[in-house]
């Protein structure tokens, strides 16, 4: 299985530390060229590799960590049929009429055509989201939600390998609405910190 971080600001970044932290190699890409990361990228791990956009379009599996809004401009830069997309954006201050009144993640799931896509990895700061996941004991959870189950699950076992705790929470318009910010407000599990204990 491959993976890609698309975005290597404080999210993208948080993300790339948790694949260092459990040595598993990523691909992370920017609007910068590969070079221009490349530093930041070698500073978290041997395992992250600075590569181009369109090389890191390739992996099976790719969080986006952009701001909202890039869907479009995306959808553009890769075949997305059949490839899961991990969601990690967050639409805060658009507004819901902005939206047609559907969770961003249904927004970003329409506009990559053919994706299999999976909102997880947005409803903590990145600085949270950046710290080892081991918390007394337990396990921080990862909130996940999407129409695809089958997607849902190897995202899910992602998220295990990473060493959180995934919780599911159901399709995009249900579930999917508890952990996305809506206008200039957030909905009620963004930044609920939440660790589980076995």
């Amino acid at each position: 299985m491959s993976f890609a971080i698309i975005g290597f600001g404080a999210v993208g970044q948080a993300l790339a530390r948790a694949f260092a932290r459990k040595t598993i190699a990523v691909s992370v890409a920017a609007r910068r060229p590969p070079e221009a990361i490349a530093p930041q990228a070698e500073a978290i791990g041997p395992t992250v590799t600075a590569s181009s956009l369109q090389d890191a379009l390739k992996a099976r599996i790719v969080i986006l960590a952009v701001p909202f809004g890039l869907q479009n401009e995306l959808a553009k830069a890769a075949d997305w049929r059949g490839k899961i997309v991990i969601d990690a954006t967050n639409a805060y201050g658009v507004s819901p009429d902005a939206l047609g009144g559907l969770p961003s993640s249904v927004v970003n799931a329409r506009a990559l055509v053919g994706s299999r896509l999976v909102k997880a990895f947005n409803h903590l700061p990145a600085r949270t989201l950046a710290q080892d996941p081991d918390v007394k004991g337990g396990r921080r959870v990862a909130f996940l939600s999407s129409d695809d189950e089958d997607a849902a699950s190897q995202v899910a076992a992602l998220v295990e390998q990473l060493g959180f705790a995934p919780v599911n929470l159901g399709k995009l318009e249900e579930g999917g609405l508890l952990v996305q910010a809506r206008g200039s407000t957030w909905t009620q599990l963004i930044f609920q910190d939440l660790v589980k204990f076995n």
